[in-house]
């Protein structure tokens, strides 16, 4: 499946499509390079799910927690971690098996620890600005 984003307003569009096609799936991972909208989609997705927190990267952290109506969501950046290692120790097994959703951008940093089943985005950008959401299913 692949969701177009043109401009910023077609953020909330995109961020409900995206939960729409992982379905009961929890677990989504978002690849591409630095400065495509990892986070900026991953705000949306938390506005879509109800988030009544502040939303921001996780870069220093490694994770956030966010509250919902609906239960805690989880927003990882393993950007900065060196080993699979460091994931263990913060209890990632936790949160990505606790069926809460836990979006996670850097997932290449933890490639052997990521669940079967989850939702893999790669955001790429073009030129004009805009950007393309390719969404695969575990």
């Amino acid at each position: 499946m692949v969701i177009e984003i043109a401009h910023l307003g077609a953020l909330s569009d995109a961020a409900a499509k995206l939960l729409d096609a992982a379905g009961t799936r929890r677990v989504l991972l978002f690849y591409g390079p630095m400065g495509t909208g990892k986070t900026t989609l991953i705000k949306a997705i938390c506005g879509q799910l109800g988030v009544t927190d502040a939303t921001a990267s996780p870069t220093f952290s490694i994770v956030n927690e966010y509250t919902t109506p609906r239960g805690p969501v989880y927003h990882f950046d393993f950007y900065r971690i060196k080993s699979e290692q460091e994931a263990f120790d913060l209890g990632y097994e936790e949160y990505f098996y606790s069926g809460n959703y836990c979006f996670v951008e850097w997932p290449e940093k933890i490639a052997g620890l990521l669940p079967p089943d989850a939702v893999s985005v790669r955001i790429d950008a073009d030129a004009d600005g805009k950007r393309t959401c390719t969404v695969s299913l575990g």
